[in-house]
Formats: structure tokens, C-alpha cells, sequence
């Protein structure tokens, strides 16, 4: 007895599922890559910009690179210690950035996970210091670094990092919903330290909002502009963002020595972007595999 095999045709509406998945799938495709296009225009204009002459730069839109890259960076080496300025930059942003992310998840566990008197209430006056704009308290902040005799060094760009309202409310919402109370009462149980229990049990798992947290502080340290110009006067202390303003001569700003000194600034930026958001996201996906 012969087994006759015939095949099934597709049905009419399997085929248009199909179809539709891909070009639904094609539209998301095109979609995110023109928001990559759109966000790379600036950079790709910034680069751009940095290897033409003064003139091009102030009378045309500039599309394609030019020769002038070294004759510009010389200039502003000439004008600025911009190396000086980047590792003064450096130093003030990673020290700044380090203290924020530690005691903003040390001050947003304890506001989560301890209950007191008045922690609300004490909570409350941390989110209400996010909605006065620090510019009103820079003649204060400058005389009480006068008076401390802070002036002209880097304590007032460093020290202030310790407490950060909106670290403290993004590490309490992260440990809220991230750290259940069970790891920590099995620490205590097993008789380990509440110092001991933060350190190798919680701030692991806070990892994710640490790396999110340090990614905004790096970025507003580094752009920092007006503390530092009020704090420092000697120009070997400067920071970056204040280099590159002053290169300009006594009547016009130098164009192409300034889009230099952006690139050069940018760098670390783009560099701690994309190690921080790697760390999110390989953060993220071991805790959905674990769930």
C-alpha cells in the first residue's frame, strides 16, 4: 500500500501575518535608524566643524572635513594648558563622581530600608532641596568657602558631592523596588554588620542605579561651568569647560580652536557613556535570568 504525501498549502491569511510581521519589523528598523542619524548629526557637525578655518566656520554649513585640525589644535594648546585642564577636569569628576554614587545608595538604602521617626518628614526636606536652583545660594556658597579658606582649590568643586538630593531619591526608588528586606534580615541573621550587609549584600544588587547615577554625575561635573569659574582663579586649576571659553583673542572668539577643545572634552564622556550603559544592561539582563 502506497503512502501518497501532498503538501498543504499555506492559507492566504498565514501569508499576510507574515508580511506584515516584517514590515512592521522593517519600520521599527528604519525608525531607529533615523533616531541614530538625527542624534549622530551634532557630533558628526562638531567634528566636522574642528578641521576648518575661522572664516568657513562663521559664513557657511560645513558638510565635509577640512585640513585645518592641526593648525587648530595648535592654536589652543598655544592659547591654553587645555592637557592641564583635562586632567584637572578628570580629577575633580571622578572623585566627585565616586563620592555621589556611594553615599547617595548609602543615604537612599537607609531612607528605604530603616524606619524612624521623622524619615519621612527628614525624606520630604531632601526632595524639597531639588527645587531650589543652586545658582540662588552662590553668594553664600562662595563666602563659606571664603571663610573655611577653600578659595582657590579644588574642596568646594569635591566636597559638596557628598550629598546629592537627586542621587538619595534615585538609590531610595532603585533599593524600594530592587532589594527585597529578605537578604537583609538573612545577613543579620547570620550575623553580619549593617556596614558589612550594605557593602557585600545590597550594594551589588544596586548596581544597575549606581551605574545610571554615575553616568549623570560624570556628565554634570564634567560640563560644570560656573562653580568653577567663581572658586578658581589661577588658570593652571581651571577645568576644561572654562579653557576652552577663554580661547578666543581680544576682539573674536577663535572658532576652530574651540570646536577642538569640544572634541577633546567629549571624549571621556562618550567613553563613560557607553562603559556605564554596557554595565546597566548586562546588570538588567542577569537579574531578569535569575528572576
Amino acid at each position: 500500500m502506497e503512502w501518497s504525501s501532498k503538501t498543504v498549502p499555506e492559507r492566504p491569511d498565514a501569508n499576510n501575518g507574515k508580511t506584515g510581521r516584517i514590515l512592521s519589523r522593517l519600520f521599527i528598523y528604519l525608525l531607529l535608524i533615523g533616531s541614530a542619524v538625527i542624534c549622530l548629526i551634532p557630533f558628526y557637525s562638531m567634528f566636522i566643524t574642528a578641521t576648518h578655518t575661522n572664516s568657513s566656520i562663521a559664513r557657511q554649513l560645513l558638510l565635509i572635513p577640512g585640513d585645518q585640525l592641526l593648525d587648530n589644535y595648535h592654536r589652543l594648546i598655544e592659547t591654553v594648558p587645555i592637557w592641564r585642564g583635562f586632567a584637572n577636569t578628570t580629577l575633580i569628576s571622578v572623585i566627585s563622581t565616586l563620592l555621589t554614587v556611594y553615599f547617595s545608595a548609602l543615604a537612599g538604602y537607609g531612607f528605604s530600608k530603616y524606619r524612624f521617626s521623622l524619615s519621612s518628614m527628614l525624606f520630604a526636606i531632601v526632595l524639597g532641596t531639588m527645587m531650589i536652583p543652586g545658582q540662588l545660594g552662590i553668594i553664600g556658597f562662595y563666602r563659606l568657602m571664603d571663610s573655611f579658606g577653600w578659595l582657590n582649590t579644588y574642596w568646594p568643586l569635591i566636597l559638596p558631592s557628598v550629598h546629592n538630593a537627586f542621587g538619595v531619591f534615585l538609590m531610595k526608588q532603585f533599593a524600594d523596588s530592587s532589594i527585597p528586606s529578605e537578604i537583609i534580615e538573612s545577613g543579620r541573621i547570620d550575623g553580619s554588620g549593617e556596614l558589612y550587609i550594605f557593602h557585600r549584600l545590597v550594594l551589588p544588587l544596586m548596581m544597575p542605579g549606581i551605574a545610571t547615577l554615575a553616568i549623570f554625575t560624570f556628565i554634570g561635573k564634567w560640563n560644570d561651568f560656573l562653580n568653577p569659574l567663581i572658586i578658581l582663579f589661577d588658570n593652571e586649576l581651571q577645568t576644561l569647560p572654562v579653557m576652552i571659553a577663554g580661547v578666543k583673542s581680544q576682539f573674536t572668539a577663535d572658532f576652530g580652536a574651540q570646536y577642538v577643545g569640544i572634541v577633546i572634552s567629549i571624549i571621556p564622556i562618550l567613553i563613560v557613556f557607553s562603559i556605564m550603559s554596557k554595565r546597566i544592561i548586562s546588570s538588567v539582563a542577569a537579574g531578569a535570568v535569575k528572576g
